[in-house]
């Protein structure tokens, strides 16, 4: 089973980062940094895909996961 995730990126006016993995609901995280950002949201997601796999929602094996970053605001902003 593949499951790829899109991760969008925004910048709070605050300055902290926030990003979301789109096909997660729930799955938000903040950031000091967009690499926290999307590093926070990316070990967010893992965790709740294998409460999933544990609850039978997904199979257990041969599992594919991948991240696309969808944010326009890729550096330095």
């Amino acid at each position: 089973m593949n499951v790829h995730l899109s991760i969008e990126l925004d910048r709070e006016a605050d300055g902290r980062w926030i990003a979301e993995a789109l096909e997660l609901p729930g799955v938000m995280t903040y950031g000091a940094t967009r690499e926290e950002a999307i590093s926070n949201t990316e070990r967010l997601a893992i965790e709740v895909i294998a409460d999933r796999i544990k609850n039978g929602e997904f199979p257990p094996s041969s599992l594919n996961v991948s991240f696309q970053v969808l944010s326009k605001q890729l550096a330095g902003d």
